[in-house]
């Protein structure tokens, strides 16, 4: 016999699923309109959010979540005028739905195109911030997919008020409001038999840590869309421009360094090294960076940590960079083939060969020449948003914006033919 929580998250997946066929049919202009209602929405009732808000502030303290977690969940004036802009924006993106591409014609006189779809119920399970419930209803409406959001259990509160703004809009746009829909379970079960209902769900997206992913991927029935975490490098080869490679380096480990994009291993071409380091090494010391660096590396700079083999594979989030002497384009090459994530990597360089081979050889999502790891990100690279970034390649890798919460099928035009 079904406990009530499954017989609550199995209802959710089936519904979703039905609500699905409705999004998918949806105009444009109409979805626009829901988009553009949320948005107002949000701003008439930002004392009732922050009021919910606050519940979840004061669970958050009693449980003895970090200061960082509390920081993340807290909800401010300013983060909901955020999430009311940022659906303006999704409201400004060209509609991927029903998009034509690569049109060809057979010999036989079919004539075969790939029109854009979308994917159909999408489950999105997440940590702490309440402004992912917004930004991913947002993306997943547009794109004309149903979604079922799984926010953490600090966040109750506030992302059932959310939802409850999202279903009044959609509601009044007299459309089904299980398009869009919030697990209002605290209980980590909902998530695991939200994992089993494949039949409903088509893909599911977890945000968060290392260790929220891993749970979903190990328990899931349904494909996911991940990245573990993000392992990313800087190569400063021995063509680069030095003043150039100390800006980028420095932007890449300070500017966020608890975000997936920030760099957290520095490579160094051995000509340069010296020269290199020993002026950037002042420059992250004097802001507060901790350098754990190779045999060589510490030869240079005395104050630097003897790396460990644990170093080289870690995501440090923190203020924390290992830096790594390298001989040359090989070496470079073959460390970050052992130790990256696949999310991103950069190379400074005035060679254009180099550069060239850099990236076709490096297998991560997004590769940057002579410029920072921080521009792994939806809006930065022109997708105007984003639901996360994948370092899986099937169906998306790297940034996921309105085009990868879509999938594509086969159309085709003929007049009359028959196989023989």
């Amino acid at each position: 016999m079904a406990t009530e929580i499954e017989s609550i998250v199995i209802n959710m997946a089936k519904v979703a699923k039905q609500a699905s066929i409705k999004i998918a049919k949806c105009s444009t202009k109409k979805k626009n309109e829901v988009l553009l209602n949320i948005a107002n929405k949000l701003l008439q009732n930002k004392e009732e959010i922050k009021q919910e808000n606050q519940k979840d502030i004061l669970f958050a303290k009693e449980k003895g979540l970090s200061s960082a977690m509390i920081e993340r969940l807290t909800i401010k004036e300013a983060t909901i005028y955020s999430m009311s802009q940022g659906l303006h924006d999704v409201v400004k993106l060209e509609d991927p739905v029903g998009a034509i591409s690569k049109t060809w014609r057979r010999p036989n006189g079919l004539e075969v195109s790939r029109m854009r779809i979308p994917i159909g119920v999408i489950g999105i399970i997440y940590e702490s911030r309440p402004n992912v419930t917004i930004d991913s209803a947002g993306l997943c409406l547009k794109a004309g997919n149903s979604v079922i959001l799984r926010g953490g259990s600090e966040a109750l509160n506030s992302n059932q008020i959310l939802s409850k703004i999202i279903s009044d809009a959609l509601s009044e746009a007299d459309l089904p409001k299980e398009i869009v829909q919030v697990v209002p379970i605290r209980d980590r079960e909902a998530v695991e038999i939200l994992l089993c209902q494949e039949e409903s769900i088509d893909l599911i997206i977890p945000r968060g840590g290392e260790g929220l992913i891993r749970f979903v991927v190990e328990n899931s029935k349904i494909p996911v869309l991940k990245h573990y975490k993000g392992v990313c490098h800087v190569f400063v080869d021995d063509s680069a421009n030095l003043n150039m490679a100390e800006e980028i380096c420095f932007n890449a480990k300070v500017q966020r360094p608890g975000v997936c994009n920030a760099m957290e291993t520095m490579l160094v071409h051995s000509s340069v090294a010296s020269n290199f380091l020993t002026k950037m090494g002042d420059k992250f010391r004097k802001a507060g960076v901790e350098i754990r660096g190779c045999k060589r590396t510490c030869e240079i700079l005395s104050y630097a940590k003897p790396a460990v083999e644990e170093d080289w594979p870690a995501e440090y989030l923190d203020l924390i960079l290992a830096v790594k002497i390298v001989d040359d384009m090989d070496g470079a090459l073959s460390h970050i083939s052992k130790y990256s994530s696949n999310h991103t990597e950069s190379i400074v360089t005035s060679n254009y060969d180099k550069a060239r081979r850099f990236l076709r050889e490096v297998d991560s999502s997004v590769v940057l020449v002579n410029a920072s790891t921080r521009f792994n990100d939806g809006g930065e690279l022109g997708l105007g948003a984003e639901i996360g970034i994948s370092t899986s390649k099937l169906h998306a890798f790297g940034p996921m914006g309105l085009e990868e919460l879509t999938t594509t099928k086969f159309i085709v035009f003929g007049d009359g033919q028959i196989r023989t």
